[in-house]
């Protein structure tokens, strides 16, 4: 999350980034750190290819992890592919309430890509939850890798394609 933000600071310098928000303290005004529930949204993110409509719980650790977004900003981002991941209820619909919205963004948006997809910024840490161990509880059929293997792997396969 603190790569988020360091992008969402230098976004003039990445290509296709300059509408990305700068991130201020949550809601809540004090830390959050537990396991939420995103799901992937539809997006030019090579990290997150081929897996539109997941549901996953991830880890989430930030203070400073709402997006500042105007309603101009987030139809500008959603028009061209560049959210990501949002915050979820059970039932999949992206949410703003707390708990399961630990930040407070507006439509419980966690994640963008530049408009290219070669550069995904995010709240969550999926790097803490892409191991089955990782979690207190997960669902046999998942293996010994959670499913947030995937975006490493989607990020390694990129890497080989373009070597």
């Amino acid at each position: 999350c603190n790569g988020c933000q360091m992008f969402s600071q230098i976004k003039e310098l990445i290509p296709g980034a300059e509408i990305w928000p700068n991130f201020i303290k949550n809601d809540s005004d004090q830390f959050e750190a537990r396991l939420s529930q995103i799901r992937i949204v539809k997006s030019d993110s090579i990290l997150l290819k081929d897996m539109h409509g997941w549901l996953i719980p991830v880890a989430v650790a930030h203070g400073e992890g709402k997006a500042d977004l105007s309603k101009q900003q987030i139809k500008a981002l959603k028009k061209k592919n560049m959210v990501a991941m949002s915050y979820c209820e059970a039932n999949g619909k992206p949410t703003n309430f707390y708990p399961m919205n630990p930040n407070g963004t507006k439509d419980g948006i966690t994640a963008f890509t530049a408009a290219n997809g070669r550069v995904t910024i995010m709240m969550p840490h999926p790097e803490r939850t892409f191991m089955t161990k990782q979690y207190s509880w997960a669902p046999k059929e998942w293996g010994i890798e959670s499913p947030w293997f995937k975006m490493f792997d989607n990020a390694y396969q990129f890497y080989k394609k373009n070597q």
